[in-house]
This record gives structure tokens, C-alpha cells and sequence, in this order.
């Protein structure tokens, strides 16, 4: 299953899109669309390359994805999952208690709430993934 243009434009949204390199929040360099691999202090970037690149991490959060979640998710599932692991990185996903009840049951009720969990940076509550995990909540519900 591919990422949903809905999905892709809400994350553009959620990270905003900066030409040059910074630290996000978690201290990470940072460029376009939220890439952080091989980001150089100083660097810059057009907003085409900017596309591209988040077209391409995109990509390899589907690959990511695919080796470790084992139940069959419908669009909507697959799009707050993509967000989710696009801001967190595989590593944190592939240990968290969201993907043990994905795989248990994708259906699960519960499985918003995980969502809801995961909106502190370095111990600090923050508003913006407060949004982005009500975003991710509720998109997971979505069918289409």
C-alpha cells in the first residue's frame, strides 16, 4: 500500500518546510520536509529537492513498515501509521506498544490512545504533536 496524497499533504503541513538546515526540537539537523539523513550544518535545498526527499524518506517508511507490521491495514490505518513512524523513526516503532496491538489486532479500539501518547520531546509536552497525534488518531479510524 502506497502513502494517500491526504496523507502526504498533512505531513508537509506538520513539518513545515525549511530550505535551510536547522535542529528540530530533538536537536537532530534537520532540511525540507522533516529529512534529517545525511543533513550538513549550512546546507540548502529548493523546494523541488524538498518534494523529492520526502517522497523518497516516505518510500522508506513504507519499506520499514512492511518488515514489521503484520496485519493487513486499510488506507487510513497505513496513512496515521506513516506520519507516526515518519516523525519517530522505526526504531522507537518497532518496540512500541502501538505496533504490538497493531499486529495484534489492527482493529482495536484502543489503539488511538496510543497514539495519544507520544507528544513529549526530550520531556516536554508539545503542542504541535499534540495536533499531530490527534491527526494520527483519527485518520487511523478513516477508511478512505
Amino acid at each position: 500500500m502506497t502513502t494517500s496524497n491526504k496523507c502526504l499533504e498533512q505531513i508537509k503541513v506538520f513539518e513545515g518546510c525549511e530550505l535551510t538546515a536547522y535542529r528540530c526540537n530533538a536537536g537532530v539537523l534537520t532540511i525540507g520536509y522533516g529529512h534529517t539523513s545525511g543533513v550538513k550544518a549550512g546546507q540548502q535545498i529548493t523546494k523541488s529537492d524538498a518534494e523529492k526527499l520526502l517522497r523518497e524518506d516516505i518510500s522508506n517508511v513504507e519499506k520499514q513498515m512492511s518488515k514489521v507490521i503484520k496485519s493487513k491495514l486499510n488506507q487510513g490505518q497505513h496513512d496515521a501509521v506513516v506520519s507516526f513512524v515518519f516523525n519517530i523513526g522505526i526504531g522507537k516503532f518497532k518496540t512500541s506498544t502501538l505496533l504490538k496491538k497493531i499486529n495484534a489486532n489492527a482493529n482495536d479500539k484502543s489503539i488511538g490512545n496510543e497514539f495519544r501518547r507520544w507528544v513529549y520531546c526530550n520531556g516536554v509536552k508539545l503542542a504541535g504533536l499534540v495536533t499531530r497525534r490527534e491527526w494520527e488518531a483519527r485518520r487511523y479510524y478513516e477508511s478512505v
